[in-house]
């Protein structure tokens, strides 16, 4: 049993988020290079939650039906992020970060799908890694010139070591996607809860101080829909 054309589903049934993104008036400043250090350290401060939650429920259900098709280690950002945060933080950079309120209520919902309907993880796991696969390079790319970083620092989070060709890794996720062990039902269930998703990450995005961070939110969406 599964949906063989879900990848095409799910993309579809979120193209109101999309548009919904698109319509913010944010990118201008973003192109511009308008890139706040201290809003960029407290946006991966919240992304190291948010990461953290989800791969840590991705691996406990690494024997599930379902969870179990996307843990794809090759896609972890923990790691990734506590360099960054390290790196803009110091050493103790443990005591320093606490998640925005809009970063708890995204973490918090992760862990309520997983313990309850953890088929729903696949919405908050596509909608992350394969935006941040997608558009990536090019956030890496503005966010280094901005902040004036060297190769390296501060910006791991953007690296995908493991993933020489991210275009035919994508190709393959998809693959898992439409070979999923789900039914119309489930995917259904998923691509609603995909669209929450955004609206989590328009949420953590908007809580943050400085209009770089609007219009990361706007390029991470289109980055989303328009490079799968």
């Amino acid at each position: 049993m599964s949906v063989s054309d879900f990848s095409i589903q799910i993309k579809e049934g979120t193209k109101k988020s999309h548009s919904a993104a698109e319509n913010t008036s944010f990118v201008a400043s973003f192109l511009r290079g308008v890139v706040s250090k201290e809003s960029y350290k407290k946006l991966i401060s919240d992304l190291y939650f948010v990461y953290s939650a989800m791969e840590e429920e991705v691996d406990n259900l690494k024997d599930h039906p379902i969870i179990g098709q996307i843990q794809l280690p090759d896609l972890n950002r923990v790691n990734a992020l506590e360099k960054d945060v390290r790196f803009f933080y110091g050493p103790i950079w443990r005591s320093l970060i606490t998640p925005s309120e809009a970063c708890n209520q995204y973490v918090n919902r992760i862990r309520e799908v997983a313990k309850n309907e953890p088929e729903l993880l696949v919405s908050h796991h596509y909608t992350r890694y394969l935006g941040d696969l997608s558009g990536g390079q090019i956030l890496k790319g503005i966010a280094q010139k901005a902040m004036e970083l060297g190769d390296g620092q501060g910006l791991q989070f953007y690296e995908f070591e493991k993933i020489e060709d991210p275009k035919a890794y994508k190709a393959g996720y998809k693959g898992i996607l439409n070979n999923l062990p789900i039914d119309q039902k489930q995917a259904d269930a998923i691509i609603e809860e995909a669209n929450y998703a955004f609206k989590l990450n328009m949420d953590m995005f908007n809580s943050l101080e400085g209009n770089w961070f609007q219009s990361l939110l706007q390029i991470f969406i289109s980055s989303v829909f328009k490079k799968k």
